[in-house]
């Protein structure tokens, strides 16, 4: 067994260390490494401390009593599923660093601490991987009752050595299982999980004291907030890569999670890996391959290599395995060819369609709906001949499209939403009301700066309904809440959207210290929470986002994704409300919508099969520990492979009743698809756990939030006209009529 190490070099690993040193040169490469804080890390510490101090919003969250956590919090990030470090270990390391670790960084900058305890986690990796790879060479039983549980980020560190053993022998049974599973023999699987622990110990060997010091720092920095952070050099250039999209890559903004996995945080509208439709935030990236290369996991592997393997020349291919952010088991995996490309910014574009929608009198009720995935504007660098494309303008173009078309009444879909420029979502709140304050925006000084639109022109008065999801976050939340909390728009979707109502803002050290200025050295920057969004009415869209008016079931209910899982997010609070001529959409308007479609929700097939489709996933959920008996996880793989067979059949036959549907685009969309060829797109489907996913293949499609959308659309529109029903002589969640804005 082994026991667990507290000082730096402990004595009882130095033979276990020899003998891997023996069998893996790169062990000897880790174990020779001694960081220590330099001159420049000093000066970043401390006017981090500042920072933190001065500018974030969050000011106080942290006092000098709290700093003994940082240790447990910065093991826990360095050993994120408690699988290395012991309990002992814990405790022994806040006894002997806790009660200096706040005097070290605020006053010396010092962060020795963390490289000590760094060097503690390689000698811990090396010696376990080398009892790792003798506990291959045993006979495993795939008989016994036993099981795994895979996800350990919420559980403690184990309480001995012994216990230890037994959680590493449990991990590599299910390890092994895995490849069994997907028809690989014994040997194979084997050799495939020893391959997998020589390259985590390759992947410690790429760790700088760079790397460590933003580790560290970030766990202090997220005891204030989780979007707060200490951005490394390497990590500041490649955020000034993604803010600007001018490297070719996916199109996608990648982190590690807990567990190890590299997890796709964001999806680019218009990317490679928007377009080919099989990828979605929260998806973990299992392998990467290069064209007749190997496929190489990445499980474990610096962020930053990860990227490097990703990115590539315009127009050449790369394979990603992927596990979706679903998946109710690690063996659903899929390979996804992406072709590396620029951001086509015509696909991140609003687009536009007309529903032809069943009224209940054996005729059609054409609806508009349009999607916005981002609220978009021209960056600081767009050249003058590439256009200054907003969200606003080409939504506003829509709008005058579909209303010569004809439609009855109008969807904005934000589920896919994830925010944008808060001047676009002020922008656009103003084509669907005359004028007024759209949001409120809190400094940590407690200055508040209210940001409205002034244009008293309306673009669209007619009836409007925005379609959320647990993904609308920031801007969208702005959006919808604002045209909920003026009574103009239905808000239907998820039971709340993100939650996200924080501004952060990326300081760089070199900006604050003169001294670092003139260094030739590479500098960090730290990027910190500094303000807080608040609706007309004064309530905050953080951590609770905007609730809809009206509830459809979702996956996405039961899926960590929002604000509120997130440890250490600011809570929610509300502000005195602004003045503004509106109000939410009355009882007499919302009840009888609500209880038409609750009606459906029990009654019609798609819900059903909705509801089924829920109900399997929550169990598989609730599931936390997973069997290590072989046959009993093979008869599993078949239930499971059976039943998606079936439920997939049942979705084809209900998409059979799909409304009829047309596209309407931009005019620039026009004009550059006649000069260029179409691009098709495959998607994802609701069997893999997406109840709203876009689709290609219209007729294939079954959206169920978006048609009961439109269903809802019709309830309101066979509501009478009626004065008392709205907070104006209007019909509900319309506007009164004046100039269009253009």
């Amino acid at each position: 067994m082994l026991r667990s190490p507290i000082k730096l070099r402990p004595r009882h690993l130095v033979g276990t260390v020899a003998l891997l040193l023996l069998l893996l040169p790169q062990a000897s490469a880790v174990a020779d490494r001694e960081f220590k804080t330099t001159p420049i890390m000093r000066l970043e510490t401390r006017t981090l401390i500042q920072m933190l101090e001065y500018f974030h919003y969050n000011k106080n969250a942290v006092t000098p009593n709290d700093y003994p956590q940082l240790i447990s919090d910065y093991l826990k990030e360095l050993d994120p599923q408690r699988l290395f470090f012991t309990t002992v270990d814990e405790q022994a390391f806040r006894r002997q660093y806790g009660s200096r670790v706040e005097t070290d960084l605020a006053y010396l900058g010092n962060i020795d601490t963390a490289f000590e305890i760094y060097k503690n986690y390689e000698l811990r990796v090396i010696a376990r991987t080398t009892w790792l790879f003798e506990e291959l060479k045993q006979t495993i039983d795939f008989t016994s009752a036993e099981t795994y549980t895979p996800d350990r980020s919420k559980s403690p560190f184990p309480a001995t050595a012994a216990e230890a053993d037994d959680l590493w022998r449990r991990r590599i049974k299910y390890e092994i299982i895995q490849d069994l599973l997907a028809k690989k023999p014994i040997e194979e699987a084997k050799a495939t999980v020893r391959k997998r622990y020589e390259r985590m110990l390759k992947n410690l060997g790429d760790i700088e004291s760079g790397d460590v010091q933003e580790t560290f720092l970030s766990s202090l920095m997220r005891m204030y907030d989780p979007h707060s952070a200490y951005l490394s050099s390497d990590t500041l250039q490649d955020f000034s890569i993604q803010m600007k999209l001018s490297l070719v890559g996916i199109g996608a903004v990648l982190s590690i999670e807990d567990d190890g996995n590299c997890v796709i945080r964001e999806v680019v509208p218009g990317g490679p890996a928007y377009t080919s439709g099989q990828i979605r935030a929260t998806d973990k990236i299992i392998a990467v391959q290069q064209p007749g290369g190997e496929n190489i996991e990445v499980i474990g592997m610096k962020l930053r290599r990860i990227v490097d393997m990703i990115r590539g020349d315009k127009n050449t291919k790369v394979t990603l395995t992927i596990l979706p952010h679903d998946a109710i088991d690690a063996t659903k995996t899929k390979q996804v060819v992406i072709t590396r490309d620029v951001i086509k910014l015509n696909s991140a574009r609003a687009s536009a369609s007309i529903y032809e929608v069943p009224n209940g009198q054996n005729q059609t009720t054409p609806v508009g709906v349009i999607a916005l995935h981002s609220f978009y504007g021209p960056s600081d660098d767009t050249k003058e001949n590439e256009g200054k494309n907003t969200a606003t303008k080409d939504v506003a173009e829509l709008i005058g499209k579909l209303q010569q078309q004809g439609i009855k009444a109008l969807v904005i879909d934000l589920r896919r939403n994830g925010g944008g420029l808060l001047s676009e979502a002020v922008d656009l709140t103003g084509l669907f009301i005359k004028q007024g304050p759209v949001v409120q925006v809190k400094d940590s000084l407690g200055h508040l700066t209210v940001d409205s639109d002034n244009d008293p022109a309306i673009a669209y008065a007619g009836p409007l309904t925005v379609l959320t999801s647990r993904f609308s976050a920031s801007a969208s939340e702005i959006f919808a809440g604002a045209l909920q909390n003026y009574g103009r728009a239905v808000i239907i979707g998820d039971s709340t959207t993100h939650g996200k109502g924080t501004v952060q803002a990326v300081l760089e050290m070199k900006n604050y210290l003169p001294r670092l200025s003139q260094n030739s050295e590479n500098t960090g920057a730290a990027k910190l929470t500094v303000q807080k969004f608040y609706l007309p009415n004064g309530s905050s869209t953080q951590k609770k986002g905007v609730t809809p008016d009206i509830t459809l079931p979702s996956i996405d209910d039961f899926l960590p994704i929002g604000e509120a899982d997130l440890p250490h997010a600011l809570v929610w609070d509300e502000i005195k409300s602004t003045s503004f001529e509106g109000q939410i959409l009355a009882p007499a308007v919302v009840k009888p919508l609500l209880a038409a479609s609750r009606e459906r929700q029990t009654s019609l097939g798609e819900f059903l099969y909705l509801k089924k489709t829920i109900d399997w996933f929550k169990e598989r959920q609730e599931q936390k520990s997973i069997s290590l008996n072989l046959a009993q996880r093979e008869a599993g793989k078949l239930a499971d492979d059976d039943y998606k067979k079936k439920i997939e059949a049942e979705r084809d036959l209900l998409a059979k009743a799909n409304f009829a549907t047309r596209v309407v685009k931009l005019d620039s969309v026009l004009t550059a698809e006649a000069t260029a060829p179409k691009a098709v797109a495959a998607t994802a489907t609701l069997a893999d756990g997406d109840t709203d996913a876009p689709d290609a293949e219209a007729q294939s499609k079954l959206d169920i939030h978006l048609r009961e959308t439109l269903r809802v659309v019709i309830d309101g529109l066979h509501l009478k006209q009626d004065q008392q029903l709205s907070a104006t002589s209007q019909p509900p969640s319309t506007a009164s009529p004046t100039l269009p804005k253009s």
